[in-house]
């Protein structure tokens, strides 16, 4: 008991003497001690059980989401997903093809295991509408130049158009991808891209040719030839550089045939689009001029211009 009232003493003088030389500061108890470290315990324990609340409200979410059935391949749910991207997603899509470079995984590094749809069609589908409206723009263009063609438009180039740009960038890369999907049975090393991926590759390759189609309205050939030149250069090259981390696993000779047949196609459809939509006017949209056809010598001249015979 003594040694508690000396204890207790020497801790009043202790605050005495401080009180003394620092007026303003505060003691603090040992009830306050212990009343604060209650509090904080307090404090912390509700806050893991609170964790412990949150995780296992994560894990029923989870649990539900796992027992979700699946939307079906032909339901509008399950296309649903493909179309949820965002503007500066596609925006960040286009110029990763727009500017390929080796090295640099257009799946990898833009796509990131996200295939979309969106972009792709709205791409093929300009690219179809811009080649038709140009076409046609051609045909004025040139009559204005010459007045004796003779225009009239040609509505029937939109459904082409629209049709040869869907299906190459549908059944081409459906071909591939069954023909890498094959190979990955025999090479185990062998990686595989989704067939979505592959269409969301081939879709966003597309895309430079549209600014190249408009540049083709300059009515000056070599110019045409040189654009499409480059434009074919960018979209085949972000596709071998896209394709090469896949074939590179197969043996030279096949991944050499497949990457030479991806460029060679990819030609084909620039080729084909420059010469269809561009080519030079044919010969029932050239109106004759008129020539001056000689009389016949049986016809009879008016008698104002019958010759005068003399007897």
């Amino acid at each position: 008991m003594a040694a508690a009232d000396d204890l207790a003493f020497h801790e009043f003088e202790e605050a005495a003497n401080l009180l003394a030389e620092t007026p303003d500061a505060a003691t603090t108890s040992q009830s306050d001690k212990l009343t604060s470290r209650e509090h904080v315990a307090v404090v912390v324990g509700s806050g893991i059980g609170y964790g412990a609340e949150g995780e296992e409200e994560d894990d029923k979410t989870s649990l539900l989401q796992d027992e979700k059935p699946q939307p079906r391949f032909w339901t509008f749910d399950y296309y649903q997903s493909f179309f949820d991207v965002d503007t500066s997603q596609v925006l960040d899509r286009i110029k990763g093809s727009l500017l390929p470079h080796p090295g640099h995984n257009f799946v990898r590094h833009h796509l990131r295991n996200r295939p979309d749809l969106y972009g792709p069609f709205w791409i093929c589908a300009t690219l179809a509408f811009v080649l038709a409206v140009t076409g046609n723009i051609t045909l004025v263009l040139a009559q204005r130049r010459d007045p004796s063609i003779h225009y009239s438009p040609q509505f029937h180039k939109v459904t082409i158009a629209g049709i040869t740009i869907y299906c190459y960038a549908w059944l081409v890369p459906l071909a591939l991808w069954g023909f890498l999907r094959w190979r990955q049975g025999t090479r185990e090393r062998m990686g595989l891209y989704t067939f979505l991926e592959t269409v969301c590759v081939y879709g966003y390759s597309l895309f430079v040719f549209i600014p190249t189609v408009v540049l083709w309205l300059i009515p000056v050939q070599w110019l045409q030839w040189l654009f499409g030149a480059l434009a074919l250069a960018l979209s085949a090259a972000g596709l071998v550089f896209t394709l090469w981390p896949v074939v590179r696993e197969d043996t030279r000779l096949v991944a050499s045939a497949l990457l030479s047949i991806v460029v060679l196609l990819h030609a084909l459809l620039a080729l084909g689009c420059k010469l269809y939509f561009f080519q030079p006017l044919p010969l029932d949209h050239v109106v004759p001029a008129p020539q001056a056809i000689p009389p016949s010598p049986n016809v009879l001249l008016p008698s104002s211009v019958q010759p005068m015979t003399t007897f």
